[in-house]
């Protein structure tokens, strides 16, 4: 099988629907594990029927000829049993299905992100609750926050105020949450995070 690099395939992929886009994806993903119809060399091999009947041990070619005459391929599922294990199926739709069934499970997985806020310690108080309104959006798309709280000059020769603030800032925050880091001094001012309960 030609070796297909992935400039190739975009270029083929746009030229096609979502379903051969899908069916493509599929093949090059399963073509390398799975060894189909003539790719199997081997002399004998169990053999399960389209419908999962136990046809018990053949040779490879009346396997063959068998899933040819029905109009279905004869694919290896189990190559590592003695004699490997193929099963009598339509090779396209079960590609097609488990490309469908790992896109599904793909978009179900969920994937928090670190999202950050700064303020300054001098930021008014209306800022400060828009900024917190903002906090209660990303934590319950449960996504993770950052809070950074920025301390120039002056200001770093007080940071028993800078963390009174801080803790005030907090308090301002709606939607229950837990502390993951601890706030903790950096060059800049104070940065803790923040995740939902």
């Amino acid at each position: 099988m030609p070796c297909f690099s992935p400039c190739i395939f975009r270029k083929i992929c746009y030229y096609l629907t979502n379903q051969q886009v899908l069916l493509l994806e599929a093949i090059f993903l399963i073509l390398k594990r799975l060894r189909v119809n003539n790719y199997i060399r081997i002399p004998e091999v169990q053999v399960i029927d389209e419908v999962g009947k136990p046809l018990g041990v053949m040779r490879t070619p009346e396997a063959l000829a068998l899933a040819q005459s029905k109009g279905l391929d004869l694919v290896e599922v189990n190559p590592s049993v003695n004699p490997s294990m193929t099963k009598i199926m339509d090779y396209g739709k079960y590609l097609y299905k488990k490309a469908k069934s790992d896109r599904k499970q793909k978009s179900k997985q969920k994937t928090s992100e670190l999202k950050s806020i700064r303020f300054a310690y001098r930021t008014g108080q209306h800022d400060l609750e828009v900024k917190t309104k903002k906090i209660d959006k990303f934590l319950e798309k449960g996504n993770k926050v950052r809070v950074d709280m920025i301390i120039r000059g002056r200001e770093k020769a007080h940071p028993d105020v800078a963390r009174e603030k801080l803790n005030k800032f907090l308090g301002l925050i709606t939607v229950e949450y837990k502390v993951e880091q601890e706030p903790k001094k950096t060059p800049r001012g104070l940065v803790l995070t923040i995740s939902k309960t």
